[in-house]
């Protein structure tokens, strides 16, 4: 009998049945799709040994006037600036007390001290730095008593509780793998001092949460909804996580971390020793900034500083989640409108609050929790117009969304749009597959990562039984196919000013993508499991049962540096439609294309899987030729 080559539909399909996907994927992970051939994702490697605290959720890359690197990163608990492998904290202070105001009380045989400061403003997980305190008499020097503190707990609005940790010790020398490991010194019968008169307390911005919370029961949704005096499982935010936005300022940086103030970062004072960053409105020159956003960027055509959701040049503090202020050109301190600027003010008409917004070479696009919007410069007197594009429109979070050139896709509530001149949704052949198993109470942990060089968008998701981001789901926008995989990262950056995408992981590193073949997150290096598998196949209708003898898988593995790489492939049988596979048979693969496989399987319907556990291997599949002819029931 001849041999019958099989040439499978590209992308994986879970929008109809397995057997009705006949001649497609069904499955696979850590896998893409290149000219219709399935083959195994790059790996990745850590950038540098250190690690940063919290979780990242907002990066952005950009070079100095001098062409040095720079990543902004921007954790629930931290914002740093990544330079050559290293993280510099530039969290802003956000309070400094007067000399004298914070005090301090140790326990014998305990490392906890009590913080008195009246009004401290402080919660827990904020850090604070102090300066010329003394000793408290013992162990409790001034040397462990002058550095910073992340706070552990909070009495009332006048105390709270730190870890007194070996003096000398940075919060950037005990971070170990994105947590806190600190040498712990317990104070003795001789602390029985406060610190002296002179201690100052530098306290950063308050940190944010690396998790959405929420509350239910009595008056949590809507007023009216549901039969009165009945018990609800609506779930209604009550706290946001820590996201931020981002843009460089020529070789500065603004950040804003999602409702909350805005902040400048001055590259030129930072050359030597790194500065934090200060409030926009303390800028020198500094008219009507303002003060809280939901998000900011520097548009990059007329070059002025945006912030959406923020607050009135006449209520600076009182934040108006639809309006939109932009400053005047070039001038990143002026927002104050006068005859002779161009600052102003916009405000969307439709919706409660901004959302999301995503920058375009030609507009922007912001989106509202009912409707989408498109922002173009005019010039001058109006300098920003508004226009509403469509109605109905949802966005999963403020970082779902993500423009490829002049075109923009984004994650829905439970679809994928794109926009290039109108809305539209894309089909998705792995919606439901995404959808029906989705935290959609941290949904807005959702981001979208562009790999340019393999024309994706990366979608990354909590899936529903995780509260962090553990899926992906990937759209080729050149070939429009769909397929998806397990990976846990946290934000995300296209090669540009680095060589290869950037990643952030969970565990408190930064990841180069498309490095290599295997998860460098452990040392030495592990193997990434990947795999395809196809829905069954059959002669005629499956009427018939068949005879399966050899497979010449045609797999290729170029530029693996293994000695000798390899795959699995398994071939499986059933006999129902619908049913389980009732046989499998699992063959391994060589570099050899002469290499046939032997099986001796009989069914109606089979399928094919290959997969690879194995370190320093990339592979893809062409197209297998099976030996395969009708047969008898026995």
């Amino acid at each position: 009998m001849p041999l019958t080559k099989f040439q499978f539909r590209p992308g994986i399909n879970r929008e109809v049945t397995n057997y009705t996907n006949e001649g497609g994927w069904h499955d696979g992970d850590k896998i893409r799709f290149t000219k219709g051939f399935p083959e195994k994702i790059g790996g990745w490697v850590k950038k540098g040994v250190l690690s940063f605290l919290g979780t990242a959720r907002s990066m952005h890359p950009w070079r100095d006037l001098i062409g040095t690197r720079l990543i902004g990163l921007g954790t629930d608990l931290k914002f740093y600036i990544e330079e050559g492998g290293g993280y510099n904290d530039i969290t802003p202070i956000r309070a400094t007390t007067a000399a004298g105001e914070v005090t301090f009380a140790a326990t014998d045989g305990s490392s906890t001290i009590t913080v008195s400061d009246v009004g401290h403003g402080a919660i827990v997980g904020d850090f604070v730095t102090y300066t010329d305190a003394v000793s408290l008499g013992g162990n409790i020097t001034a040397g462990v008593l002058n550095q910073e503190y992340q706070i552990v707990a909070i009495s009332d609005t006048d105390t709270y509780s730190i870890q007194a940790r070996e003096a000398g010790t940075s919060i950037s020398s005990i971070t170990v793998d994105g947590e806190l490991a600190p040498v712990l010194v317990a104070a003795n019968s001789s602390d029985t001092g406060n610190g002296g008169s002179s201690t100052v307390g530098a306290y950063q911005i308050n940190t944010g949460l690396d998790t959405s919370l929420y509350g239910n029961g009595w008056g949590a949704g809507f007023w009216s909804r549901g039969a009165w005096g009945s018990a609800t499982n609506i779930n209604t935010l009550t706290t946001n996580l820590r996201t931020y936005s981002q843009d460089n300022f020529g070789e500065d940086l603004i950040f804003n971390p999602h409702n909350g103030g805005i902040f400048y970062w001055d590259r030129s004072a930072s050359y030597t020793t790194y500065q934090r960053a200060i409030p926009l409105s303390d800028l020198a020159g500094s008219s009507g900034a303002p003060t809280i956003a939901k998000h900011v960027l520097v548009s990059d055509r007329d070059r002025h500083v945006i912030a959406f959701g923020c607050d009135a040049v006449d209520n600076i503090g009182v934040q108006d989640p639809l309006l939109i202020r932009f400053s005047d050109q070039e001038n990143a301190a002026d927002w104050t409108p006068t005859a002779t600027n161009t600052a102003g003010d916009l405000r969307i008409g439709s919706g409660s609050e901004i959302l999301g917004v995503v920058e375009t070479r030609q507009q922007t696009l912001v989106f509202t929790d009912t409707s989408l919007h498109a922002m173009q410069y005019l010039g001058p007197p109006f300098t920003f117009g508004i226009n509403l594009i469509s109605e109905n429109i949802s966005i999963q979070g403020p970082n779902a969304g993500v423009a490829v050139d002049d075109m923009v896709l984004w994650m829905g509530e439970t679809e994928f749009y794109t926009y290039n001149g109108a809305v539209q949704r894309i089909p998705c052949s792995v919606r439901s597959y995404v959808f029906d198993n989705f935290n959609f109470n941290q949904g807005g942990k959702v981001f979208a990562g562009l790999n340019s060089a393999h024309s994706e968008v990366w979608w990354f998701y909590p899936s529903a039984s995780s509260s962090n981001v553990d899926r992906y789901v990937v759209y080729n926008y050149a070939e429009q196919t769909w397929y998806y995989g397990s990976l846990d990262r946290s934000a995300w950056i296209d090669r540009g000013a680095f060589e290869s995408p950037l990643a952030a992981g969970l565990d408190g590193y930064l990841y180069e993508h498309e490095t290599g073949f295997d998860d460098g997150s452990t040392s030495p290096a592990s193997a990434i499991d990947s795999y395809i598998q196809s829905s069954p196949l059959d002669i005629g209708d499956g009427e018939q049962f068949t005879l399966m003898r050899r497979v010449f898988p045609d797999i290729g593995f170029k530029n693996s540096t293994a000695e000798s790489p390899s795959a699995d492939v398994t071939m499986s049988v059933r006999n129902v439609s619908g049913g389980s596979y009732i046989r499998s048979t699992t063959a391994t693969y060589l570099d050899d294309d002469r290499q046939q496989l032997n099986f001796r399987l009989r069914g109606r319907q089979f399928s094919i899987k290959v997969s690879c556990d194995n370190t320093a291997t990339t592979w893809r599949l062409g197209s297998p030729r099976v030996d395969i002819r009708p047969d008898g029931r026995r």
